[in-house]
């Protein structure tokens, strides 16, 4: 998921805030991260296996570990739990050879049981399973204390993304949970580098260091990571000018002046466009956004260079009909780029489009639906994504201009992203998950196998949209590793996303972070891309936290390991 951004109307506030008085300074040794979404008061969650809303940070993003990480700057994984992996029968098999010596927080070992576990739970309660894995996965078998072997139903080489990246939880305490699905886990048990949760409240907690953590003594540096609550993403943004938070993932527009010039020694962003896309979904299974020529004519209604430049401060650049972003820039098929031209602004061509599905203006100006009332769509958007919200505006204004009276909606954060999971929708702002290749976002924009009915939580394919002509290429791409097929095939769905229009992709994301280094060393940046930026990619952010290290009072990097494995 994105990042959320500061008001422009609270640009002046920032920039004048030496009359605000900042919290309480963190402790020496203790990070202090920006959480993933806005709250009055924080809810002591850390199930890892629950989708985004209530679920703390740490859970997947310090304590649960996967058995490898995908590093979307190096294009590759890097082993976490296990150390390595091989296919065979024609990937029909695959075996990962687990990490010798890791132990739970609670002193336990770490073991192929623990895998195995993890995976029938997801099994056995299918609300958990949130990327589908139990689809191809045939069956999972322990082979010794440090191997397991996934066997599948299917070659499904896109897979390996959902399973080395799947949070493994330890069998010996989870056996016993009756509901893993309500289980609000308030005492973790993990293998990361920051388990101990040491203080808790309704507006800040902190979680100190795993004492068996496998890469002890020399990772992680860091003490500890602290949490404020914050109601809005602009009281975030003052915290983060004043020096009370370290390491944020949320935009500020005008951020030279706003946040680096108020500390150029120390305050430093990074805002590679390498995210998931951001697109405008329709709910395809509503008319009238079950015709094609509907959704190209509302995409011809936005200009993407107005909302690129009001909503996104020209971070990004508008997207082109393939909805790819830079991440995937070696797969984009010029042929299908050249035929998106619905992506172009062009209101003369929206209002033909439209004139010719039969959505005709009224004499108010307003466009009828077949029924014979008013066309006026509303557009959700997290209240919180002001970046989003300035965009929507941005996209409501063009879709008025053309006859469809659409308004914006700003919803928390939670209403807004389970209205849009059940489909409760006609037009809504979202994002598309950051998949390593080009399948798993045209699995999430066209499969069947992606689809949920209206009123059950769908992780992806929000606007519930299937394509059969897709499906032979999609299953091309999940049988092969070889560059050449999955290249073929990547233009082949490209050109059919752009026939059909599934979603209307409106710009890359880009990975926001900042931070500053007044307190902390070793954060990624342009010139040492080790690792994303971004503090709310799970698993990535513990690519981040193992590599930081704290400074001393005189501004040197020190290595602040107290604790060794007992």
């Amino acid at each position: 998921m994105p990042t959320r951004s500061l008001a422009p109307a609270c640009l002046a506030a920032i920039a004048t805030l030496a009359a605000c008085a900042p919290r309480q300074a963190a402790e020496p040794g203790v990070l202090t991260i920006e959480e993933k979404e806005q709250t009055t008061t924080f809810v002591r969650n850390f199930n890892p296996l629950l989708e985004v809303g209530d679920v703390r940070w740490p859970a997947t993003r310090s304590m649960y570990e996967p058995l490898a990480i995908y590093n979307v700057l190096a294009g590759g994984y890097e082993p976490w739990l296990a150390t390595s992996y091989a296919y065979a029968d024609g990937h029909r098999r695959l075996r990962f050879e687990l990490r010798r010596g890791v132990r739970w927080s609670d002193g336990a070992p770490f073991t192929a049981r623990d895998v195995v576990f993890t995976f029938e739970l997801l099994r056995a309660h299918p609300a958990l399973d949130l990327r589908g894995v139990w689809q191809f996965v045939d069956g999972v078998r322990a082979d010794g204390d440090h191997a397991v072997e996934l066997t599948f139903s299917r070659a499904f080489v896109p897979g390996f993304y959902y399973l080395a990246q799947q949070p493994i939880v330890p069998a010996h305490v989870w056996q016993d949970v009756p509901d893993p699905v309500a289980f609000a886990n308030p005492h973790p048990v993990a293998t990361g580098p920051f388990t101990e949760v040491t203080r808790f409240s309704a507006q800040a907690y902190q979680v100190e260091r795993n004492p068996y953590y496998w890469q002890l003594p020399d990772r992680p540096a860091v003490r500890a990571i602290r949490f404020l609550a914050m109601p809005s993403n602009d009281q975030a943004s003052f915290a983060l000018v004043h020096g009370e938070i370290d390491w944020a993932g949320g935009f500020v527009p005008a951020i030279e002046r706003i946040f680096v010039a108020r500390d150029p020694a120390h305050h430093h962003y990074w805002f590679p466009p390498i995210d998931g896309g951001v697109l405008l979904y329709a709910q395809t299974t509503r008319a009238p956004y079950d015709d094609v020529r509907v959704r190209q004519a509302l995409s011809l209604a936005i200009d993407r260079d107005r909302v690129v430049e009001v909503g996104m401060y020209g971070y990004t650049r508008p997207a082109d009909a393939t909805g790819l972003g830079e991440a995937h820039a070696r797969w984009r098929d010029p042929a299908a780029v050249a035929a998106g031209d619905w992506v172009a602004y062009a209101p003369d061509r929206a209002a033909a489009l439209l004139d010719a599905a039969g959505l005709r203006r009224g004499a108010d100006g307003v466009r009828r639906l077949p029924d014979g009332s008013r066309w006026a769509p509303t557009i959700l958007v997290p209240a919180g994504f002001s970046d989003w919200v300035r965009a929507t505006q941005v996209i409501a204004r063009g879709l008025r201009a053309v006859g469809v009276a659409a308004e914006m909606k700003a919803l928390d954060f939670n209403a807004w992203y389970e209205r849009v999971q059940h489909g409760d929708f006609a037009l809504a702002i979202g994002w598309a998950e950051p998949y390593p290749t080009p399948y798993g976002y045209y699995r999430a924009m066209m499969s069947a196998g992606t689809v949920r009915p209206v009123g059950t939580a769908a992780p992806e394919n929000w606007h519930r949209f299937a394509l059969a002509e897709a499906e032979p290429h999609l299953a091309a791409l999940e049988a092969t590793d070889d560059p050449a097929e999955i290249a073929r095939a990547s233009a082949a769905l490209q050109r059919l996303f752009v026939a059909h229009a599934p979603a209307i992709p409106l710009f890359p994301g880009p990975m926001w972070g900042a931070y500053s280094t007044a307190r902390f060393a070793g954060f990624p940046d342009a010139d040492d891309p080790y690792a994303p930026l971004s503090p709310h990619l799970a698993p990535q952010a513990l690519l981040v936290l193992t590599r930081l290290v704290p400074r001393d009072a005189g501004g040197a990097a020190v290595a602040a390991v107290t604790a060794v494995r007992p």
